[in-house]
């Protein structure tokens, strides 16, 4: 995994639920059809409803019509990101819809563990407000192992929270693949 990700910010609010993020009638589809896999990146982020302030300024789809995958790789959220039921398959369809990282003020703990434990995105951590300083289709940069994220657009750095030890179990593919790889489970 490379330790710079570079692409386009999608922004949110606060408080933006696994339901937002995959909402239940897209959980039908088998984990293990490659063509219905697909579809958790086409219905990424459906549920964020414009009224509650969740989608970008413009009402801004995170995935366009007719396509399975994103433009932007990099979620800015608020506090709370991903609060709600547990449901493995939210960190699941932002990872097929190409989401590489989220940068949120903080998360729902269950969300965070399923980031980390299946390898599918890296949950950042920042005390500052960057949903409301930066913008969706803004060009970001995020440095791993300085633990910074560049706002080329706009031509601002902000320091990111450690991410300590996540960083090598998301790059091993998750937790399993980090503790086979690390000799800390039977090997099968």
């Amino acid at each position: 995994m490379e330790t710079i990700i570079q692409g386009k910010a999608y922004v949110l609010g606060k408080n933006i639920d696994t339901d937002q993020i995959i909402p239940a009638e897209h959980l039908v589809y088998s984990l293990s059809d490659p063509e219905e896999v697909k579809l958790y990146g086409k219905y990424a982020l459906s549920g964020v409803p414009p009224a509650q302030g969740g989608l970008p300024e413009g009402n801004i789809p995170f995935v366009r019509d007719g396509e399975f995958s994103s433009d932007y790789t990099i979620i800015i959220a608020g506090p709370n990101f991903g609060c709600g039921s547990s449901r493995e398959h939210a960190p699941f369809a932002l990872q097929v819809a190409g989401v590489k990282a989220v940068v949120a003020e903080s998360y729902a703990r269950i969300l965070y563990r399923n980031c980390v434990d299946g390898g599918f995105v890296i949950p950042y951590e920042t005390a500052e407000h960057l949903n409301q300083l930066i913008a969706t289709g803004d060009e970001l940069k995020i440095d791993i192992e300085a633990n910074t994220l560049e706002n080329l657009t706009r031509k601002v750095t902000y320091k990111l929270n450690s991410l300590g030890d996540v960083f090598k179990i998301v790059q091993a593919g998750g937790i399993f693949a980090y503790a086979r790889a690390e000799n800390l489970m039977a090997q099968s």
